[in-house]
């Protein structure tokens, strides 16, 4: 249990590099293509892989992601669908994490979604409308399952704040970069390196960035100063335009090292 804990985390760990975790939405456009594209993206040198479980209202989403989550439900994607993707994708090896918010948990049930996402060999879980004050006794079921909770910390959280999001992390801590949704950005925000060092000072964890990260020069400015990036709707926008995002994503990997 311990070792397969640790698994995200070891993966994570940048050794003089950047490590890239990509995202795809599970049932974008389908299920049998969202499956396929998982296995090609596993294999493409990522360090992991977000699945997202769509949902009507996903406040963290910008366009791109939040139209392949409405392809997804409306092409019938459900939560026991995502875990079948999810599971299907794990066989590859590469540590999957779920991307989902509290709703389709609730609904689910809590203890049946995290019993069902260890069956499914996932590894952890993100849910970015989940506050870590509120966050039992959900966390405590995905912990007793053995998968990480991953939680976010933003710009504008306070540094007491940001302590304890840390303390109740594992797998790695998630930065999201800018205060608002995801999506493609030319360039990153200004004051990334004092957020990155303000977190790395409440943790031993992996550090990873997210939501606005597409380009190789916006994977060299952060090599170094964290362990990895979080790419998304580079990728989903590469999916939905017929592609599998991994020649996007090796193009990335070169930046990464």
């Amino acid at each position: 249990m311990v070792a397969e804990r640790l698994r995200l985390e070891k993966a994570l760990r940048a050794d003089g590099d950047l490590k890239l975790v990509a995202y795809m939405m599970a049932g974008h456009p389908n299920r049998k293509r969202s499956i396929e594209v998982g296995k090609r993206l596993a294999g493409s040198g990522i360090a992991a892989l977000e699945v997202g479980i769509p949902h009507s209202d996903p406040l963290a989403d910008g366009p791109v992601i939040q139209r392949a989550g409405q392809a997804a439900l409306a092409n019938g994607m459900t939560v026991e669908g995502a875990l079948e993707v999810a599971k299907a994708v794990a066989t590859e090896g590469v540590p999957v994490v779920l991307m989902t918010y509290i709703n389709p948990v609730l609904q689910h049930d809590p203890r049946k979604f995290a019993a069902e996402s260890a069956q499914a060999g996932v590894a952890g879980v993100i849910v970015p409308d989940l506050p870590i004050e509120e966050a039992e006794p959900v966390a405590g079921w995905l912990r007793a399952a053995s998968l990480d909770t991953i939680f976010m910390v933003a710009p504008t959280t306070p540094p007491d704040r940001m302590a304890t999001i840390c303390s109740h992390s594992s797998g790695f801590v998630y930065c999201v970069t800018v205060t608002g949704i995801t999506g493609v950005r030319k360039e990153l925000p200004e004051g990334m390196s004092d957020l990155f060092a303000e977190v790395k000072k409440h943790t031993p964890l992996p550090v990873a960035a997210g939501f606005g990260i597409s380009r190789q020069e916006h994977m060299k400015a952060l090599r170094g100063k964290l362990d990895a990036a979080v790419v998304g709707s580079a990728i989903v926008d590469e999916i939905e335009r017929g592609g599998d995002g991994v020649a996007l994503v090796r193009e990335l990997l070169k930046a990464c090292r």
